[in-house]
């Protein structure tokens, strides 16, 4: 995996927080995390989608960041555990594990072609 795509996992890792910070910021503090989350959520996301197709980047970065919503807001806030829900979770997670497996790298795309 190149530093690219890890730098879609790390902008769904950011997305998590700034997606439960909508949910439970209460305080001054809570929302600048958001704020600064979303910005660097974003920033990372859009630097790595100068270098791979920007359709699979954002497919992968939503599909992650789903993913690890449902499942943070799961352990973290009494969210009701639903087989269910995880069945579509993993099915989400299949799908963008196979979009990444069917993209091709190439050397120019995006904003460098």
């Amino acid at each position: 995996m190149n530093t690219n795509w890890m730098k879609v996992i790390v902008a769904a890792f950011f997305e998590v927080f700034w997606v439960i910070g909508l949910k439970h910021a209460d305080d001054f503090w809570t929302w600048a995390g958001t704020v600064i989350s979303i910005i660097i959520s974003f920033y990372v996301m859009i630097m790595a989608g100068r270098k791979l197709p920007v359709g699979t980047v954002y497919a992968v970065f939503v599909g992650l960041g789903t993913a690890g919503t449902v499942i943070a807001e799961i352990l973290f806030f009494g969210e009701p555990f639903k087989m269910s829900k995880i069945l579509m979770i993993l099915l989400l997670l299949a799908g963008v594990i196979g979009l990444k497996l069917v993209t091709t790298d190439k050397g120019k795309e995006g904003a460098e072609s």
